[in-house]
């Protein structure tokens, strides 16, 4: 997925969860299938102009404001934290299993 794409699909993301709207509410308000925003979502459509536009409307934002990088940078954020947490639950595992073998 594209940087561009990533940064749309976590924005309708989070801007759907502020809402408390599910794809089909969304995909509801500015007629199209749910499997499409879907798609949009999951980064492997783009949508024109003007769908952007329908969703930004459906979102209540600006269509630019589907660009912002304030949400994606907390998901690369949470994703570097989520990938240190089990990098360092993997290490702790595997030290305390080498400690355990050398005890015995």
């Amino acid at each position: 997925m594209t940087e561009l794409r990533e940064i749309l699909s976590t924005n309708m993301k989070a801007y759907r969860a502020e809402l408390g709207y599910s794809q089909a509410k969304l995909a509801e308000l500015v007629n199209t299938a749910t499997n499409y925003i879907a798609q949009i979502e999951n980064g492997k459509r783009f949508p024109t102009d003007t769908m952007l536009e329908k969703i930004a409307s459906g979102l209540q934002k600006k269509s630019y404001e589907l660009f912002y990088i304030k949400n994606y940078e907390k998901k690369i954020e949470k994703d570097w934290q989520t990938q240190l947490l089990t990098d360092l639950e993997h290490f702790i595992h595997t030290r305390i299993t080498a400690i355990k073998k050398n005890n015995k």
